[in-house]
Parts: C-alpha cells; sequence; structure tokens
C-alpha cells in the first residue's frame, strides 16, 4: 500500500512544528541560564559590590586607593539606588525568533550597548556624564575628597575640599563595556 503524497507532506508539517518546538524550548532554557550567569557576574563585580554597600562601604574595587568609597566618591544621595537602572537594562534581555536558516532555527538576541548603560548612570553631580563609564575611562577630583559626616554632604560620609589635600589618582577598571562583550560573544554563540 502507497502512502498518499498529502498524508506525507502533513506528517513533515507537523514534525517541523514539534522539532521548532523543542527547539525553542531548549535555545530557551539556554537563553534564561545564560542571562542570569550575566547579571550574577555583573552583581558580584568588585565595583558594583562596593556600590551596593553604600556609603559606609570599603573600597574594595582599589579605585580610591583606600579613601572613601565608590558611593561616596561618586556622590550618590545615601538613599540612591544606583545600580537599580544597570540591573534593568539587563533584565530586559530578550529575543526573538528569526526562523529558519541553512544552518537550522536562528534567533535574534536583543542586547543593551554600553551607551545604553551610560545613559541610564548620570553622574548626580554633572548631566551628561555617566558614573558606569567613569569607572572605565576616570574621574576626577580623587585629590580633593575629605571623609567627613557632614550634612551638606550628599552621600553623608565625603565632601570635595576647595583645595587639593593628596596626590592621588583614579584606577580606572573594566566594567560595563568588557562585561557586555563578553556577553554579547556568548549570547550569538548560542543562535
Amino acid at each position: 500500500m502507497r502512502i498518499p503524497k498529502s498524508v506525507i507532506r502533513d506528517i513533515e508539517r507537523k514534525s517541523q512544528k514539534v522539532k521548532k518546538k523543542d527547539y525553542q524550548k531548549a535555545f530557551k532554557e539556554r537563553f534564561d541560564k545564560l542571562k542570569k550567569e550575566m547579571i550574577e557576574e555583573f552583581l558580584s563585580h568588585p565595583v558594583t559590590l562596593e556600590i551596593l554597600s553604600g556609603p559606609s562601604g570599603q573600597n574594595i574595587s582599589g579605585t580610591l586607593g583606600g579613601r572613601a568609597n565608590l558611593f561616596a566618591f561618586i556622590g550618590f544621595n545615601s538613599t540612591e539606588k544606583p545600580i537599580e537602572p544597570i540591573v534593568e537594562i539587563l533584565e530586559k534581555i530578550s529575543y526573538s525568533d528569526a526562523g529558519e536558516s541553512r544552518q537550522g532555527r536562528k534567533f535574534n538576541v536583543l542586547f543593551p550597548t554600553s551607551e545604553d548603560i551610560f545613559i541610564a548612570t548620570p553622574m548626580p553631580w554633572a548631566s551628561g556624564r555617566s558614573w558606569a563609564k567613569g569607572i572605565e575611562s576616570g574621574i576626577s577630583g580623587i585629590g580633593y575628597l575629605l571623609n567627613k559626616s557632614t550634612l551638606s554632604s550628599r552621600s553623608g560620609v565625603a565632601i570635595q575640599a576647595e583645595k587639593k589635600v593628596r596626590n592621588l589618582r583614579f584606577k580606572r577598571l573594566s566594567y560595563i563595556s568588557a562585561l557586555l562583550n563578553k556577553y554579547k560573544k556568548k549570547f550569538k554563540d548560542l543562535t
């Protein structure tokens, strides 16, 4: 007995739908795992940990030579949560199904740029400048930093002196750009 061509085509079409669903499910699991790994790596970075510790934390990043910490030096308000906008951007990483290609099913990952994060992380005292970018390129003023608890301080624990009080330079660190470059490649390898 011969199987009609219409039945064969129907079986092939249905098996393609099953393969597509299986592949989409497997991709989503790998995607979600990689996204979680990226956010965890960001949250465990010394700069992130230092800022999360608030105005009284230690300078674990080494950017300030042990003077104050990034939260106080940058001048965040003591109740601010400067890391939240970055986490929100990272949590919005998503993907869309791009359909079939010669290599199989393809997905487009919607991934932020460093500039997206720099826009979301303004300096509290200088609009148009990003504190996250400053971590990578340097932030001036460390030589004027005084550890002093005062109501005139945004953070409550540090102020800028009018005259230079020490010769220190801000130690730049890889931060957002390095993280995004690393994971952009990893997400691309998923697709």
